[in-house]
């Protein structure tokens, strides 16, 4: 068991949180991750708000662990998932793509903890004033949606811990315990996983998206659709249209023309490899399995403390 502020806030034994990734964080990953003592989150960014009430109802069923929902404000449902989300009583909110002002104090009269991902410092301080209860600094490494600043994780983070005083969380290429232990060198008190996650036997990915992910080498993920939101994509067919139109200078309504509609389910839910919207974080290259997500928790804080162990005796620390 860890204890610090993000253990506190949120009443979990280690401060391992994963990312509530569309067509991938569902019920079942955010239970297992909430029952190996992280935070499971929901990701309701693709669901349908009677969708998002059956994944909380049986996530209640299946832990009696925090865990939490994922709610991009974005989201033209963003309101009605709320709505559910207060009446069915869950216990903490991660927000994104959005203004942190919009929730945060319903949700906290509600007795709902709330925690906001941002990309730049300018957000993390927005956030801080908005009243949230942590933060999630995301480095442009992550799988998916991006801040357009492009900025790494290990420069995000220590920026933004010198400009905030609340729990922080880093997010962004973490997929091990030495990851984690990096990141709490420069200040972050927890970590959001994601690709690690999204490729475990838990995750609603299918088995054909898994495969291709823990196959993927350096480089074989980048940023595309900027014109739009940044997102991190699998190099595969569906990429290299985008690529060649946004070269060309085409147009945002001819790149939304080219997405068009359910892309990413398309993908990373029905396993379409070539035509589909491929999100991953470059991290995946150092991953080659797809085990349990108690086994990635386990390791995770196994390779923590071995870390801390390694630097204690390498002489560095005298």
């Amino acid at each position: 068991m860890m204890n610090n502020r993000v253990t506190e806030v949120f009443g979990i034994e280690y401060p391992v949180i994963s990312g509530g990734m569309v067509w991938c964080s569902g019920w079942q990953l955010a239970s297992a991750v909430s029952n190996a003592g992280g935070l499971g989150l929901i990701g309701a960014g693709s669901m349908y708000p009677d969708v998002l009430r059956e994944h909380i109802c049986k996530c209640k069923s299946s832990t009696d662990k925090p865990f939490g929902v994922n709610v991009p404000l974005i989201s033209k449902y963003s309101d009605e998932l709320m709505k559910v989300i207060i009446e069915e009583k869950v216990p903490v909110v991660f927000t994104s793509a959005g203004n942190p002002k919009t929730w945060t104090s319903r949700l906290h009269d509600e007795g709902i903890k709330v925690a906001h991902v941002v990309a730049s410092t300018k957000f993390a301080l927005k956030c801080q004033e908005a009243g949230v209860d942590a933060i999630v600094a995301e480095g442009f490494e992550a799988g998916g949606h991006n801040g357009r600043e492009e900025t790494t994780t290990m420069v995000l983070v220590p920026q933004v811990r010198k400009h905030i005083d609340i729990p922080l969380i880093a997010a962004g290429g973490i997929a091990t315990g030495r990851a984690m232990l990096a990141a709490f060198a420069l200040g972050a008190e927890g970590v959001q996983v994601g690709t690690r996650f999204a490729l475990t036997t838990e995750s609603s990915a299918s088995d054909g998206f898994k495969q291709m992910c823990i196959g993927l080498g350096e480089g074989d993920t980048m940023l595309a659709l900027k014109k739009l939101v940044p997102t991190r994509l699998i190099k595969n067919d569906f990429y290299r249209e985008v690529e060649e139109a946004e070269n060309r200078g085409a147009s945002v309504e001819e790149i939304v023309d080219i997405l068009g509609s359910g892309r990413a389910k398309r993908g990373i839910f029905e396993g379409d490899l070539s035509a589909g919207e491929l999100e991953i974080g470059q991290v995946a290259c150092l991953i080659d399995d797809i085990p349990t997500a108690k086994e990635v928790v386990d390791d995770i804080i196994r390779e923590y403390n071995e870390g801390i162990h390694l630097l204690c005796n390498s002489g560095l620390s005298k």
